[in-house]
């Protein structure tokens, strides 16, 4: 997040100071851009993975502080609740055998948490919400017991000043009220970055705003929390609402939520973006660096610019900017709106699909400048709610998908350019196909994770009540994850 929090209790000068320090972030940040050669370099493919934590009865176990102690892999770390883990996973070139990597590094993860649960009696889970979860699962105590979670809970309830108001349609509609920042804690996602030169960063930027709902249509795997039946991707409503700090008069005046989509193609830069979350939305975490920024870029040097990603990190754009000040600074987009799981194989794809529709779409940019951003947005929502069900508005650039679609049918029309870019970024052949050729199939027999999930918990269902329904739908789940195979050639019976 940029800099070491090691307190949760802020003065008020401290957050004028900070605002101060993130106009001069800015400042540097405009200068260093405008640098000869910053940021050049080949693309590369980095991911975060996000995991829960259940113990033999299938509830969440929070012991994650256990766990990490356990392990001696320094990609591991802790995650807001204490049933919840996460693995960055190493960067590597795009080009080659990402994907490969990709995966290397997600069935080590698996493995090593596996192994440093176990003495906690728990077990890993790759899922975008835990199916069964309960209220009590989520009470205050259930915060990982850390400075900076602390001190983000008291930020966001600071300015809330009532409780978060949850409101959510489906099979099961769900209305509550909560009252920590815990109940953001049970979406758990995969979260992949991908470097892009800062003269390239509006194009790609645009391309993955674009990509997002069909991307998400064909990977939903979230259509369950607290025993209701919601969207397919109930992780995007959630995140959204267990963290909106907007009261009721500022969300009638539409200002933004951190949590968003956006509000427009992005037209300057990186830069834009920074500026526009320095201006919209309030600092949560004041803390300062040593750093003067301004005179390390005066001096030639690449800064840290802790204050801006601290700030950066608590404004949680489904794809966003990473300015990373490693390998001499460098740009990387983060495409945040994967859930975790279902499989490996499954995720890899995934991010192989999200990955090549983005920079596909980004060398044919110019074919797509008429698209509408409001029905690109409003497409994003539909695929978090309906999945492969979802009718998706396409832009005209390509005339033998324009029009409003069914993601079924659009996704599978998607593929070759999802292709090219991967050609086009030096991906080999057999790379491409593997992973294309999954997502392909998984539309072909129209099985998400999530439309999985819904099927195996109404055969569970037979004769037994909901509850637990979910814990023999979720152990099943748990069973054909760990064997590795993509979620549309899971059974249900078993």
């Amino acid at each position: 997040m940029g800099l070491a929090i090691e307190r949760d209790r802020f003065e008020d000068h401290e957050y004028d100071d900070f605002r101060e320090r993130l106009d001069a972030g800015l400042r540097a940040l405009s200068s260093l851009l405008a640098r000869d050669g910053f940021g050049e370099g080949p693309p590369s493919l980095g991911a975060e993975l996000e995991v829960a934590l259940v113990g033999a009865d299938a509830r969440p176990r929070p012991v994650n502080l256990a766990v990490l102690r356990e392990t001696l892999d320094p990609r591991m770390t802790f995650e807001l609740d204490r049933f919840n883990l996460e693995s960055n996973l190493l960067p590597t070139p795009l080009a080659g055998r990402p994907f490969a990597h990709l995966r290397a590094e997600m069935d080590g993860a698996f493995a090593e948490l596996t192994r440093a649960a176990e003495p906690h009696a728990a077990r890993v889970a790759m899922i975008g919400i835990l199916p069964t979860l309960r209220v009590k699962d989520l009470s205050s105590d259930a915060m990982t017991d850390t400075p900076r979670f602390r001190a983000l809970s008291r930020a966001l309830l600071r300015r809330r000043d009532e409780p978060f108001l949850l409101r959510i349609h489906g099979d099961d509609p769900l209305e509550m009220e909560c009252n920590d920042v815990t109940f953001e804690g049970a979406a758990t996602s995969l979260q992949v970055h991908l470097r892009v030169q800062p003269k390239d960063f509006s194009r790609v930027f645009n391309a993955a705003q674009l990509a997002t709902a069909p991307v998400l249509s064909a990977c939903a795997n979230s259509p369950t929390f607290l025993g209701h039946r919601l969207w397919d991707e109930t992780r995007v409503a959630l995140f959204k609402q267990a963290v909106d700090v907007r009261t009721t008069e500022l969300q009638r005046l539409r200002r933004k939520p951190r949590v968003c989509f956006g509000s427009n193609w992005n037209r300057s830069g990186a830069y834009e973006i920074f500026a526009d979350a320095v201006a919209d939305f309030e600092p949560l975490l004041p803390v300062l660096g040593e750093e003067d920024p301004e005179a390390c870029v005066a001096a030639g040097g690449v800064p840290q610019l802790g204050e801006i990603r601290l700030h950066q990190g608590t404004v949680w754009s489904w794809n966003r900017p990473v300015y990373d000040p490693a390998e001499g600074g460098h740009l990387r987009i983060e495409l945040r709106a994967l859930p975790a799981g279902p499989s490996v194989p499954d995720m890899v794809a995934n991010a192989a699909f999200f990955v090549g529709l983005t920079l596909g779409l980004a060398d044919e940019m110019e074919d797509w400048d008429g698209a509408s951003f409001d029905e690109t947005h409003t497409s994003f929502y539909r695929a978090a709610q309906d999945g492969l069900d979802a009718v998706i508005a396409w832009p005209r650039g390509n005339s033998a998908a324009a029009g409003a679609r069914g993601a079924r049918g659009l996704v599978p029309e998607l593929v070759p350019i999802a292709r090219r870019g991967l050609e086009a970024a030096g991906v080999e052949a057999d790379e491409i196909e593997t992973q294309l050729d999954l997502i392909s199939r998984r539309c072909a027999k129209g099985i998400s994770g999530a439309i999985w999930q819904r099927r195996a918990l109404a055969a569970a269902e037979v004769g037994s009540d909901r509850d637990g329904a979910l814990v023999r739908m979720l152990e099943r789940y748990l069973v054909h994850s760990r064997n590795g195979l993509p979620v549309h050639d899971w059974p249900l019976d078993g």
